[in-house]
């Protein structure tokens, strides 16, 4: 690829980039708004003037079907960023760069890597017709990334890694601030104890289950739990608490607190004193965020209440979330988010499958597809759960390790944020889940290096 070269006696001074369009439109406002962040441009300019563009003396992006200038950096538009509506797109995937690429096009750069970048990142292809699962959500074999094989790497980082090479190559006295790793753990809290503060009724159901299953082992450890000679299964909280402070870390806590139980809602009821002294706790030291109940899903005006509970409980105002189940449609969820006053989400994953569901290791404010629009709800992607490699992949402990240090090794690669999802059910003393609390700690020790 070729970047001309601006040689100029400011050239020392080269803090900005200007980038020409004939069509400014609130898509290439959006993804030229992130792109500028992710490559730490200290102030890029948009502009539909030629004259402006060819006269200025900073690093230029030409964004337009012709060559301009000799200097500048020329991308031919694939059309995508000046539609206005949601259609069916025609993607070519090629090779490019040891990894995948889209919306090839001519010009100094091989595809459009905003058009690209903006189709993944706004998850225009949710917006499409497609089957869903059996849970009512996108399924993941939809997704493009997916079907090239690249839902397990940040594609969209991959890509700004080069485009900012290059522009600091062909600009030499273009000033780049340097990027770094974050590591990000968060939690769900949606089955807080196994055994105990259920009430009478439900262990003596759960007890007759497991009797008429035979699993004996079950039936003598809930009494053991009930009978405070073991502490429950679930309870991991204490260590948690012990790793987090080891290694300096401040996760993410998302507590599940519907008025009433359910099929999928099964935590303890927040008018439960204990389940309102471990929301307290956790609040004290960490961010506690809601977990919508699947049943706010169906009926809208729980998730407002829900919110109001763990205020009430936690005394901090509620503004971060992660959706039950990894149950959101676009773009109708996102929007009763933003209406209900929540500023950050961590739902961008899959709940079928690990990897990148936008295919980003970076934070980025949602797109809403329908209104063609920024909204100001910043969505954190998690690329790692680990129910995800039990139930789903149903790979062992030690695969599930093997599994998390790829996705570290990729999004240190790109300096991204690793935002990992675990349930403090995994990380306790059941043995249906021997093993993972182990390698969830070594993991712990390689990431928080």
């Amino acid at each position: 690829m070729r970047c001309g070269r601006i040689n100029s006696p400011t050239d020392s001074y080269l803090q900005s980039v200007i980038v020409y369009a004939t069509d400014i439109t609130p898509r290439l406002k959006y993804i030229l708004d992130f792109i500028s962040n992710e490559i730490t441009v200290e102030q890029l300019l948009i502009t539909d003037n030629k004259n402006e563009f060819s006269n200025a003396e900073t690093a230029k992006i030409n964004y337009s079907s012709t060559r301009i200038t000799d200097n500048e950096c020329w991308i031919k538009p694939h059309g995508l960023l000046a539609e206005n509506n949601i259609t069916e797109q025609s993607i070519g995937c090629f090779e490019w760069n040891d990894s995948n690429a889209f919306f090839k096009t001519e010009g100094d750069f091989p595809f459009d890597i905003f058009a690209a970048s903006f189709y993944l990142l706004s998850r225009y292809e949710e917006y499409l017709p497609h089957e869903k699962d059996m849970y009512g959500r996108y399924a993941h074999e939809n997704s493009l990334a997916f079907r090239e094989i690249f839902l397990n790497i940040p594609l969209v980082n991959q890509w700004l890694q080069v485009f900012k090479k290059v522009l600091k190559q062909q600009f030499p006295s273009f000033a780049l601030k340097n990027t770094f790793f974050k590591f990000q753990q968060t939690y769900d809290i949606d089955e807080a104890f196994s055994y105990k503060h259920k009430g009478w009724f439900r262990n003596a159901g759960g007890a007759v289950k497991d009797v008429l299953k035979g699993n004996w082992s079950k039936v003598g450890l809930r009494q053991k739990v009930l009978s405070n000679k073991v502490k429950d299964t679930y309870d991991s909280y204490e260590w948690m608490d012990e790793l987090h402070q080891q290694y300096n870390l401040k996760p993410n806590y998302f507590f599940l607190v519907p008025e009433k139980n359910g099929q999928y809602d099964k935590n303890i009821l927040p008018a439960n004193t204990a389940m309102q002294s471990l929301i307290k706790q956790h609040a004290d030291k960490y961010t506690v965020g809601i977990h919508p109940s699947w049943q706010s899903g169906d009926e809208h005006s729980l998730l407002g209440k829900e919110i109001k509970i763990l205020e009430g409980i936690s005394g901090k105002t509620v503004t971060t979330s992660r959706q039950h189940f990894i149950r959101f449609t676009l773009p109708d969820t996102f929007r009763r988010l933003v209406e209900a006053g929540i500023k950050d989400d961590y739902s961008m994953g899959y709940g079928s499958i690990n990897g990148f569901r936008a295919s980003v290791a970076s934070s980025f404010y949602w797109y809403d597809l329908v209104k063609e629009e920024q909204t100001e709800l910043l969505l954190y992607p998690f690329c790692y759960m680990e129910a995800n490699s039990f139930y789903e992949q149903k790979v062992s402990s030690q695969q599930a390790l093997e599994e998390m240090l790829h996705y570290l090794n990729e999004v240190k690669k790109v300096n991204g944020t690793l935002i990992t999802l675990w349930h403090n059910t995994f990380l306790g003393t059941n043995p249906f889940f021997v093993g993972w609390r182990e390698v969830y700690q070594q993991f712990i020790k390689e990431a928080a290096r």
